[in-house]
């Protein structure tokens, strides 16, 4: 199976100051990766660089077999990096539906029906402004936005922040059914540990940004001691 992802000897962070060191890892298509660690890591400087929003200072990016690092955003999103930032980013001023629309790339399989199927809140309330959505509900319609550009890879960057438990058990739901139903790669950053290992298939385990584990996500879920050592576990 080829590499959706690959990351060699990345080194970014903002403006001179370096946060990321020599970070390596692959993710293969359809396959899903947990970012642990601590808070303070460099686990959203991860995604963020993935993205194009941090500074580049060395190292590789490979999305299906090409060098992006170089890429402004808006042409890695056109290549199908899908990103779900930990502020959400909706437009409070537009409706639920004009939200989704904005981010709509023609021909492909998500459609603002498919969004409602998978999220049925945010149909019922289409009409909506963002500023008028619950916390939970506007991580949902983020996840949406996402969606909607018809991703090749999902980053999502702690999705369950904030969130009742009954809310981020939905989401958790809606996030399997992309991983295992709708077979979309995902990097999924959290602090909640166990439930994030759960859910993916590997994991790496971030320190003073550089990767300090790397394995799959059943064996550090079963490792009650090492996953104690290495994040703060929940």
């Amino acid at each position: 199976m080829t590499d959706v992802l690959s990351v060699s000897k990345l080194r970014a962070g903002y403006g001179e100051t370096v946060i990321l060191e020599d970070v390596d890892f692959t993710l293969p298509e359809q396959g899903s990766l947990a970012v642990l660690g601590r808070n303070g890591v460099g686990k959203t400087t991860l995604l963020a660089t993935i993205m194009g929003r941090t500074t580049y200072h060395g190292g590789e990016i490979k999305y299906r077999g090409e060098k992006i690092e170089n890429l402004p955003i808006y042409e890695r999103c056109r290549r199908g990096i899908g990103y779900v930032p930990q502020t959400r980013e909706i437009f409070p001023s537009l409706s639920v539906e004009e939200n989704l629309l904005v981010a709509e790339a023609q021909g492909g399989k998500w459609t603002l029906e498919r969004i409602f199927e998978l999220f049925p809140n945010l149909g019922n309330r289409r009409r909506n402004r963002g500023n008028q959505l619950s916390g939970g509900e506007q991580q949902m319609l983020s996840i949406g936005r996402a969606l909607m550009g018809n991703p090749g890879i999902l980053l999502m960057d702690e999705p369950f922040e904030g969130l009742a438990p009954i809310i981020i058990e939905s989401i958790l739901k809606a996030v399997e059914k992309l991983i295992r139903e709708e077979a979309l790669a995902v990097i999924l950053v959290e602090q909640h540990a166990k439930m994030t290992l759960r859910v993916t298939q590997n994991a790496l385990v971030m320190s003073r940004g550089r990767v300090i584990h790397s394995g799959p996500s059943a064996g550090l879920l079963a490792d009650e001691e090492l996953l104690a050592r290495l994040v703060v576990a929940q």
